[in-house]
């Protein structure tokens, strides 16, 4: 059946009405607008939600479970730093050995698996597979992962002061009420500082104020200090090229300190290739392994 002319131009009041009044209701949350939006929540629901930090709170897939009791043998790790200690990388990785490497946050224990709780990102990270391999290599029985890791943040957001502080040592509090000593401590942070033009002496005095707020909220362990400052493009917050030989590279290869239990970290600047990295900065699953490798090699070293 065909529309008359006149029937059409009859309905044409009708249809700019019933536009305005939608405009007019969505724009102040009038009904039928929260019915749909409440509708739309309760069949297509966000797998993640996130913390007022950025963190990564809850997945759909994390199911927790009981945290493995410390002994000898458990290695605590606390992962700091911005994106490429986050979860941030292009490849996921998942506990090849149960609840024997686990992902610790808010005081309980989940299976590790990517992307880690405690971290911003939704994407791969490298952790759960140093944990698989440093259990691979009978280094250690089972691995806790501490990961707290914010995307383009600045050594000085860390530093006491900083509004990440408190989230780090509150991360290194809630261990300890769990039981656990960390037994490592591993920063992975530059790349911000690098672009900011971060000085040699700024970058060291906040990273070392960073570590006496660690050690005033009891945590004695090795901190391992990541040479990592690459990071290419306008779109990634980075640089249009880089020099290996600058200020915050030569605070981090300068910061190791047996005395103080400062340790010398993985030099990702130098270990990863152009190809290592999906966009010129971000750890492609080449990236990945070379990396939980070359972590695995320091940690089970130092035993």
């Amino acid at each position: 059946m065909h529309m008359s002319r006149a029937h059409f131009l009859s309905a044409i009041p009708v249809l700019i009405a019933a536009y305005l009044l939608g405009g007019y209701s969505g724009r102040h949350d009038f009904f039928p607008f929260p019915f749909f939006r409440a509708l739309r929540t309760r069949t297509a629901p966000d797998l993640y939600t996130f913390d007022q930090a950025g963190r990564l709170a809850s997945g759909d897939q994390k199911k927790a479970v009981a945290c493995p009791q410390q002994t000898d043998h458990t290695a605590v790790l606390l992962l700091i730093g911005q994106s490429n200690a986050g979860n941030h990388g292009g490849q996921r990785f998942r506990s090849e050995h149960g609840e024997r490497v686990v992902n610790f946050f808010d005081g309980r224990c989940y299976i590790a698996a990517s992307p880690l709780l405690g971290s911003d990102g939704t994407s791969g990270e490298y952790w759960t597979q140093l944990g698989n391999l440093l259990l691979d290599r009978g280094s250690f029985d089972q691995v806790v992962l501490a990961p707290v890791a914010i995307t383009g943040s600045e050594v000085s957001r860390w530093a006491p002061g900083g509004d990440l502080n408190g989230i780090m040592t509150g991360t290194a509090s809630e261990l300890r009420q769990k039981g656990y000593l960390v037994t490592h401590v591993l920063w992975v942070q530059g790349e911000i500082d690098y672009v900011k033009g971060t000085n040699e002496k700024d970058y060291r005095d906040r990273l070392l104020s960073l570590v006496s707020s660690l050690r005033s909220h009891g945590v004695t362990a090795p901190v391992y200090v990541a040479i990592a400052t690459r990071c290419l493009g306008a779109s990634n917050g980075g640089t249009l090229s880089h020099s290996a030989d600058n200020p915050v590279a030569r605070a981090q290869l300068a910061l190791p300190d047996r005395g103080a239990n400062l340790r010398r970290g993985v030099n990702s600047d130098a270990l990863l290739g152009d190809l290592d990295r999906y966009d010129d900065c971000h750890f492609g699953s080449s990236g990945e392994q070379k990396v939980a490798r070359a972590w695995a090699d320091l940690l089970s070293t130092a035993l």
